[in-house]
């Protein structure tokens, strides 16, 4: 746990100037426990007076207050309050050498005027997103000069300059840096020298057989039951049975990882229009984005984050799903493999699914709504018994008049 938090003008992992938020987290023994340096651009849509809607963009101030920011040995939270009821928090999760951060929380209190001037709600919202900060070394800081800007309902959040060390180890912090992506440099092309060949006559050069990618064969993968609960004394407010496999295509080499049940860690969030629910494994971090119309819910986000065979990151996302859609107040089934192309690189394939994010009663799933193909299974047996009853019937009448001329006859013969 933490005692107190210092703002100071240049500290850092690495000298790093910045005029953002700087932060230090200090444990019981008045020990750094963790740090941070960076900066956040907000903006919000919001309902104001005579039916307008209205944009403001703020950006996270130097003077903030962490009361409620704690450091764990393998979890830690960074929780930033500010301005009239407004914070910004940033949950991490250390496994093995590598941490990362699961999520971040932004709250923002509409009955404040000086941000928020004409509200007519007075309200405090709090939007949770999936930054892509991981595989994070743990005696390194995290740095990235680059803007990521993370959308989610009607707040973009903007990130740069960030340097973080989530878990400082024995007070103090490390030189070493774990680089964004963004920041990398990119490679610059291979060019070659050209070079001109004589021409050759009566010569046929087969060509080379086409390349392909094997698709490895695993074994089913088990199936999850996940819940969320709004609070440990409350029953679940979204509910989500599957089994799941990733596939994930790199350069030319594919590889498919399954989600492990027994090794996955669940949390997330229910709200009135939008619902997650985050997946955490010892290989891979899954959050799903469910969002509904008040008559329809799909799946509109997918971010997907692991790590490889070979050890390499790897991350991918999608925010403009529409999958397993049903009725709010019913839940969606699919029993059959089904194979989601997310990205280029990335493919999600489920097995034995149903999934409610909304309207859930009693912990328990409502009337399912199937999908097209558990609907052509069902269907198929159904078409198969009529083919059969159609042809009794015909081989009936058939039977009958064939008889009944034949009765005809007879009596003319007399």
């Amino acid at each position: 746990m933490f005692r107190y938090f210092s703002l100071l003008l240049a500290f850092g992992c690495v000298i790093h100037p910045s005029h953002g938020t700087e932060v230090m987290v200090k444990d019981k023994d008045d020990k750094l426990c963790l740090y941070a340096n960076l900066m956040v651009n907000f903006s919000v849509s919001y309902e104001a007076a005579d039916n307008k809607s209205n944009t403001v963009q703020f950006e996270l101030p130097a003077n903030v207050m962490s009361d409620g920011s704690t450091c764990e040995e393998t979890s830690s939270t960074l929780l930033l309050n500010f301005g009239a009821g407004h914070s910004w928090s940033v949950k991490f999760t250390a496994n093995g050498n590598v941490y990362q951060a699961d999520s971040i929380t932004f709250t923002y209190n509409l009955s404040d005027s000086t941000i928020f001037p004409k509200s007519v709600s007075n309200e405090t919202v709090s939007v949770t997103v999936r930054p892509h900060i991981t595989d994070v070394g743990m005696d390194t800081c995290y740095s990235c000069n680059s803007k990521e800007t993370i959308q989610a309902e009607s707040v973009n959040q903007t990130l740069w300059n960030m340097l973080i060390q989530a878990f400082v180890s024995n007070g103090t912090q490390s030189k070493n840096l774990t680089t964004c992506a963004a920041d990398l440099p990119t490679p610059a092309p291979t060019t070659h020298n050209a070079t001109t060949v004589a021409p050759v006559t009566n010569v046929t050069t087969p060509a080379p057989p086409p390349t392909t990618t094997p698709t490895p064969t695993m074994p089913t993968p088990s199936t999850g039951k996940y819940s969320i609960k709004p609070d440990d004394n409350s029953t679940a407010c979204l509910l989500a049975n599957f089994g799941l496999r990733i596939g994930v295509k790199q350069g030319e080499k594919y590889e498919e990882i399954n989600l492990d049940p027994n090794r996955t860690t669940v949390s997330g969030s229910c709200g009135g229009n939008s619902s997650e629910l985050v997946l955490v494994s010892n290989t891979m971090t899954i959050t799903l984005a469910f969002t509904n119309d008040t008559k329809k819910f799909r799946l509109q986000e997918m971010n997907v984050t692991a790590t490889l065979s070979s050890g390499a990151a790897f991350s991918e996302g999608n925010s403009s799903l529409s999958l397993w859609e049903a009725s709010v107040g019913s839940s969606y089934m699919c029993n059959k493999e089904q194979n989601y192309t997310i990205t280029s690189q990335l493919s999600v394939f489920t097995f034995d699914l149903q999934v409610q994010p909304f309207g859930v009663k009693k912990g328990l799933f409502s009337t399912a709504e199937e999908c097209q193909m558990d609907s052509e299974n069902f269907l198929v047996p159904v078409a198969v018994g009529v083919a059969l009853l159609v042809l009794i019937l015909i081989v009936l009448l058939a039977y009958f008049i064939g008889r009944k001329r034949n009765m005809a006859s007879g009596y003319e013969s007399f």
